[in-house]
């Protein structure tokens, strides 16, 4: 909602919006752009003369907002609407989807095709260094959208991924996520058939080959298709892959690329952007140039910054593969270094009891733990609830030093002095975890 604000507003429209919360970074970059931004919800935000209302999905009946809103019988769209409608018609739109890794290639995509001189507008769930924005709506026939399989809105609860008018689609993952919106897994790979039922059959699917799930949602897609992962069947094999503290150098196919990021994802988030700008006929040398250059996403392995020889990075990851690949990633750039995992259960699945066992094994891999309160503890029923105390409890059992603290301060209270020089801290929260990066890094230099 943010990146859109923003590329409206550069397109001369007048943007004023809501949140709940804001915070950086999109606040800062908002401020930056001229947005208005209004902390809480009230009728009085829309303006007397608004001409459309967008309503994203975390909004519900009962917003005074949205009250509002269908009480003045104001014309409101969804954002996946105001992108169909008014953007991605006509448009070759190279949609990029799973449940891991979408942000990142889908910048690593934009990033290629701007490389190559394609100058794409693009939607993508985050701040990508390169870009500096995460939207651009131009005149551009080429669209790079970051296809989330969340509902679109609380009057439309198809995926949102469904509104994007795919030519080319991207599968990174399937898992099971989004627990306050699905039943289960079977109901994610429904939403991912829908979509491949709408890819066109001189459009394209390019599949992650070594996982069931999307071999399985793929099997009667009509499109063309090709399959890339590092198991033997894949048609583009991942092969040779090789760290540094630097990135990662890997085989696609008979082909080598280089890309300044570190973890099997990342490589296999690389190998996907690579293949679907091969299907635009873009040259080895251009996406060599683009990969190589890739500077990454705000709050994907960020590093915050340094004090008394530790190091805070900032992660958005949350769901139990997306903590573990991280923190495997973490130790092949800081090979040797005490890891630091600290997590807040934010989203509306980690807060649930969805992942009670899975959460131990995935944060068990750091050399330490520290795990908040739920979030909005009140909105879950305690029955439903994730158990923040069993999950450090199986981590200890584990052999590894596992602490549950309620919140941000008492967390940083009892981490600073238990840190050395060294040691790498890894914050993984959805949200600003009320600014927990910046006053660990205060308490270390104070």
């Amino acid at each position: 909602m943010g990146s859109v604000a923003a590329a409206l507003g550069e397109r001369g429209f007048r943007v004023t919006g809501s949140d709940e919360n804001v915070y950086p970074p999109m606040s800062i970059f908002l401020e930056k752009k001229g947005i208005a931004l209004t902390e809480g919800y009230r009728a009085e935000n829309i303006p007397g003369n608004v001409d459309v209302v967008v309503i994203g999905n975390a909004i519900k009946r009962g917003n005074p907002e949205v009250e509002a809103v269908l009480n003045r019988k104001l014309f409101y769209l969804s954002l996946p609407e105001v992108l169909k409608n008014y953007f991605l018609c006509g448009c070759h739109n190279l949609v990029v989807t799973g449940t891991h890794g979408k942000t990142t290639t889908t910048a690593l995509l934009a990033w290629i095709m701007e490389k190559a001189g394609r100058k794409p507008g693009y939607v993508i769930g985050g701040l990508p260094k390169n870009l500096g924005q995460g939207a651009r709506l131009n005149d551009s026939k080429f669209f790079v959208v970051e296809g989330d399989e969340y509902d679109t809105a609380f009057f439309d609860k198809r995926s949102k991924f469904i509104h994007y008018l795919p030519e080319l689609v991207i599968v990174n993952n399937i898992e099971f996520d989004h627990a306050d919106i699905f039943n289960n897994l079977d109901e994610i790979k429904l939403s991912f058939r829908r979509l491949l039922n709408i890819v066109p059959q001189n459009g394209m699917v390019v599949l992650n080959g070594d996982d069931a799930n999307c071999v399985q949602v793929a099997k009667d897609c009509l499109a063309q298709m090709i399959e890339v992962g590092f198991s033997k069947n894949c048609a583009q094999r991942i092969r040779g892959v090789a760290y540094s503290s630097r990135g990662a150098r890997f085989k696609l196919g008979e082909e080598t690329f280089e890309v300044p990021l570190i973890g099997e994802f990342n490589v296999r988030n690389a190998a996907m952007a690579a293949t679907a700008a091969r299907f635009y006929e873009v040259p080895k040398t251009k996406i060599d140039n683009a990969l190589k250059s890739f500077s990454g996403i705000a709050r994907r392995q960020e590093l915050r910054g340094e004090a008394r020889g530790v190091k805070v990075i900032d992660d958005f990851g949350h769901h139990p593969t997306a903590i573990a690949y991280t923190l495997q990633a973490l130790r092949h750039r800081y090979r040797g270094h005490r890891i630091w995992a600290i997590f807040e259960p934010r989203t509306n699945t980690t807060r649930r009891a969805v992942f009670q066992q899975q959460l131990p094994d995935a944060l068990k891999t750091a050399d330490g733990v520290f795990i908040s309160q739920v979030a909005k503890l009140e909105q879950i029923p305690e029955e439903e609830r994730l158990n923040p105390e069993a999950v450090v409890t199986a981590i200890a059992k584990a052999g590894r030093p596992a602490f549950y603290e309620e919140n941000a301060d008492a967390i940083v209270d009892r981490i600073v002095p238990m840190l050395r020089p060294n040691d790498i801290v890894a914050v993984f929260s959805n949200g600003g975890f009320d600014n927990i990066h910046e006053k660990l890094l205060k308490r270390l230099q104070g």
